[in-house]
């Protein structure tokens, strides 16, 4: 069973060596070869929106278990893995890393051309493609900035999206997945998978449950209409006072205690957030981006995101009116859940699962002794395979 959550590593730097590529390539044909044949193809991208799976499946192609680069070369060795088998195997990979990822939408309209889907179905595709790189950069606004997004479907329009972040200040990596079957709505905890032992006080996520009634708010606020919204956004800011100064507002009014909270959240724990005193009622670009869609207004929170031109601090200025002037409030809680995917031997952060454990082992075991591998390179595999139990 999948477990909801979000996957974080260290960041490495430099490149992956020519013939760790090669290799990677050479074991992933056969491993998704073997695996499309035993499961087939939609369960075969459905576990790779497994954090764990995944993972398990780049140190069997020769990566370390917790570094970041496997996210990257893994999807890259993987789409040069099945090239020229895409329709025989019924999978198909688009987008990659920095401006490789910038060619998913056309990547998913060749593909789905080649494949005869129809255009609403291309388009629903691009849609969602889109939307969880939205979600990930202004919806869970952490830190991370995205510069991988993978798309992986099927002939049956299955598909999975795989996609990380980086944290140039703290130097780590998080991987965010989805899967379109665990998905019931794609602004409210649409992630799934496993979640790492390095959470982060204080993040802004309007995906969760918790942040429902802020996502209202700020769906009704855009409705109210620009002159409603800016005279908002003009009290706000009316009320600001510089971080040294907001101890001692806090300890005579309640509004200082929401503003000491608010301005930790966007410029102490994250130096890549706005600075203190963010007065949103002052942004040009801002204005014309809520002026744009309080003339559109959109029929909810989701088509909202949707529209060009917003992004996370469009979401950000409308959650915190929400919250402070309204009382709707927001997630300040990372959704990240536990470090691996089986627990630790310490119990940290949670008793190993041996039942669990064993049969993700076994699984990648059988498969590797089905792929059409040398006897060294299945001994290799094997050796990688039980090494990554270890943190376990």
């Amino acid at each position: 069973m999948i477990q909801r959550g979000i996957a974080t590593f260290g960041l490495d730097y430099g490149t992956c060596p020519r013939w760790l590529f090669e290799r990677m390539v050479k074991l992933g044909r056969e491993m998704a070869q073997v695996i499309v044949a035993e499961e087939g193809p939609d369960e075969f991208i459905r576990r790779l929106g497994d954090p764990a799976w995944f993972q398990s499946l780049g140190t069997v192609l020769a990566f370390d278990w917790n570094a970041s680069g496997l996210t990257t070369i893994l999807t890259a060795a993987l789409k040069e893995a099945i090239r020229g088998q895409e329709y025989d195997l019924g999978i198909f990979i688009c987008g990659g890393k920095g401006k490789t990822s910038l060619k998913t939408p056309q990547e998913i309209q060749t593909w789905s051309e080649r494949i005869n889907f129809a255009p609403s179905a291309a388009n629903a595709l691009i849609y969602n493609s889109r939307m969880a790189a939205k979600v990930d950069s202004a919806l869970v606004q952490d830190g991370f900035q995205i510069y991988h997004h993978a798309f992986f479907f099927t002939k049956k329009g299955a598909w999975t999206v795989v996609q990380q972040g980086m944290n140039a200040v703290n130097q780590t990596a998080r991987r965010y997945h989805w899967h379109s079957k665990n998905i019931k709505d794609l602004v409210c905890e649409p992630h799934s998978g496993i979640a790492s032992q390095a959470k982060v006080r204080n993040i802004l996520d309007l995906t969760a449950q918790k942040s429902a009634t802020n996502r209202q708010a700020s769906a009704e606020l855009v409705l109210q209409g620009f002159s409603a919204l800016m005279k908002d956004l003009v009290l706000l800011s009316k009320h600001y006072t510089p971080l040294s100064q907001t101890a001692e507002v806090a300890k005579e009014t309640s509004f200082g205690q929401q503003r000491l909270k608010l301005l930790n959240l966007v410029s102490v724990e994250f130096k890549s957030h706005p600075t203190v005193g963010e007065d949103f009622s002052k942004s040009k670009y801002l204005q014309k981006i809520l002026w744009k869609i309080c003339d559109q207004q959109p029929a909810n929170y989701e088509k909202l995101l949707a529209m060009e031109g917003v992004g996370p601090k469009t979401m950000r200025a409308l959650a915190l009116v929400a919250e402070v002037l309204y009382g709707a409030r927001p997630s300040y809680e990372d959704p990240a859940r536990y470090s691996f995917a089986h627990g630790g031997k310490d119990g940290t952060p949670y008793p190993v699962d041996r039942p669990t454990y064993d049969q993700t082992i076994a699984a990648m075991k059988k498969y590797v002794s089905r792929a059409k591998l040398s006897p060294g390179d299945k001994s290799r595999a094997l050796r990688s395979l039980v090494k990554s139990g270890e943190p376990f």
